[in-house]
């Protein structure tokens, strides 16, 4: 049972896995500092305010900081964008241009009457069954 435990470890799928939860987790904490030390500057300057998280109002002595869920949304933005124009996107397209390069098979032609792929040689369609011309 132990080594079984190891191969499954091991396996490739696991420790990919692993990495890319470590490497996402770090690119998450790169991305909120970001916003934090760099963007939430820049929004406060126009602001008046030089501390963005601070930023909170108070309703029947409830106290309600939004400035740091500001800055968490900005974050989950710029991160989403990044994923979606650097990940999602190159891959879409890759895997667009696999499909659409369909091999050209010339043992194959399609029917006129009900366009499916039947044998070259065929005098029938075999879906149709109407007669083939050369």
């Amino acid at each position: 049972m132990l080594k079984e435990f190891k191969q499954f470890l091991l396996r490739g799928n696991v420790v990919d896995l692993a990495v890319g939860i470590v490497i996402g987790a770090s690119f998450g904490a790169v991305v909120t500092s970001f916003v934090k030390d760099m963007i939430t500057p820049l929004i406060a300057a126009v602001g008046g305010k030089t501390d963005f998280s601070s930023l909170s109002f108070t309703i029947h002595n409830s106290r309600f900081l939004y400035g740091d869920f500001l800055n968490s949304i900005i974050s989950f933005v710029i991160l989403a964008a990044i994923i979606f124009f650097f990940i999602i996107k190159p891959v879409n397209v890759l895997i667009e241009k696999s499909r659409s390069k369909k091999p050209l098979d010339p043992t194959t032609k399609k029917c006129p009457e009900c366009f499916s792929e039947i044998p070259k040689e065929a005098k029938r369609c075999a879906y149709c069954t109407s007669e083939l011309r050369k």
